[in-house]
């Protein structure tokens, strides 16, 4: 489950009905978050302990649906993370737009020496 942010979603909109050029990132990050994201760029990201946003790489689109095409592991945690309970997608690997959001199908508590994964196809990004 993923949303858009209010970013992307006037990009778009520009891009698309007003001619206005847009440039693809070269490279798209997942970040984690202890509270909820919004469209508006919201939430608590992780930080310290050894947290950074991870590249992600997607398969080619099929019925509007797009998945992470390899795992994507986040270093071990040299302390504690606290619970993850949402994701979003960047731009950057630091600042940068929020492009995607949503929050996991389970939360999942992150203490120091635990390794955050999320398996090749476990994000979905939609467009509907």
């Amino acid at each position: 489950m993923s949303a858009f942010s209010d970013y992307l979603e006037n990009a778009l909109l520009n891009h698309i009905l007003l001619n206005t050029a847009m440039t693809s990132p070269s490279e798209v990050y997942v970040a984690l978050f202890t509270s909820a994201t919004t469209d508006a760029g919201g939430g608590t990201e992780v930080s310290g302990g050894g947290y950074a946003r991870q590249q992600v790489s997607f398969n080619a689109p099929s019925n509007g649906s797009v998945t992470n095409s390899a795992d994507v592991t986040f270093p071990e945690a040299t302390a504690d993370w606290g619970t993850i309970s949402h994701f979003a997608i960047y731009d950057a690997a630091t600042n940068g737009n929020m492009l995607f959001h949503g929050a996991l199908d389970t939360a999942k508590n992150v203490n120091t020496g635990d390794v955050f994964k999320f398996p090749a196809g476990a994000i979905t990004i939609t467009l509907d």
